[in-house]
């Protein structure tokens, strides 16, 4: 998935990689689509999973990296509403990233403190269940819009391997000033968490995945997701709440599932 980047760049954000290292609620309904349609059914699905996919912001961590590099960047203010709207499904998730970032314009630098003076924060509670689905030789994953040297940071954290990651690459110039985006990642465009998993099914052969997510991008992917899980642990979006078969409110009510097999 690693696409090639103009000679004028001088590389995305994997090289900041090597610096770094140096009680539940719940709808019947559901979206068209969905292969799931009770509680029972998508608990089933998640307790015999061949693979888990989580989101990130607002699910795996606790905030919004984008949010957070735009707080960083001092345009704080005009992009959480933006990030507010493409959670929520009223805009393309392509159009908010390019004009969200389009407003940030961090450079490498910017990101890079960002990283080491404000490094993401773990949900409570998801070290334990990503441990436990290890245990279980589930695979696990993670599939973000937000920005690859965030996600792999997070990833590294709940030992899971890089090449299970997925999001989206920062392009700089030479000068290490903001160059825009790969916009050939799935994860740029609208629907490509369900392109990831297609892609999954596709190298792996799992036949069933679960989505784990809080916003609208992570409940389109179901289908071709054999289930998805809403998550409002961090922050509730009302159309995902109203839209999940199971919809919860923390990790804990995950693990509990896990532990009736």
């Amino acid at each position: 998935m690693t696409a090639r980047v103009p000679a004028q760049f001088a590389g995305d954000l994997n090289e900041l990689v090597s610096v770094e290292k140096s009680g539940s609620a719940s709808h019947p309904r559901a979206h068209s689509g969905f292969t799931m349609t009770t509680i029972a059914h998508a608990q089933e699905l998640f307790r015999r999973a061949d693979a888990v996919c989580f989101d990130v912001d607002s699910t795996v961590i606790r905030e919004e990296g984008i949010d957070e590099l735009a707080k960083f960047c001092g345009v704080g203010d005009a992009v959480t509403e933006m990030t507010r709207n493409a959670m929520g499904g009223s805009v393309s998730f392509h159009t908010a990233l390019s004009e969200r970032l389009s407003i940030i314009k961090c450079s490498r630098e910017q990101v890079n403190k960002l990283i080491t003076d404000h490094p993401p924060q773990l949900t409570t509670g998801i070290k334990e269940l990503v441990e436990k689905l290890h245990q279980r030789n589930v695979k696990v994953f993670l599939i973000s819009g937000g920005f690859r040297c965030i996600v792999e940071h997070v990833a590294s954290q709940l030992n899971i391997p890089l090449h299970h990651v997925y999001a989206n690459r920062l392009k700089f110039y030479f000068n290490g000033e903001y160059a825009g985006f790969d916009e050939s990642q799935p994860t740029a465009q609208t629907g490509g968490k369900g392109t990831v998993i297609r892609m999954l099914k596709e190298q792996y052969g799992f036949e069933n995945i679960v989505m784990i997510g809080d916003g609208a991008t992570d409940l389109e992917a179901c289908p071709p997701a054999s289930a998805f899980i809403g998550f409002g642990g961090n922050v509730v979006r009302q159309q995902v709440k109203e839209k999940s078969s199971w919809y919860v409110t923390s990790f804990g009510e995950l693990l509990k599932e896990l532990e009736k097999i």
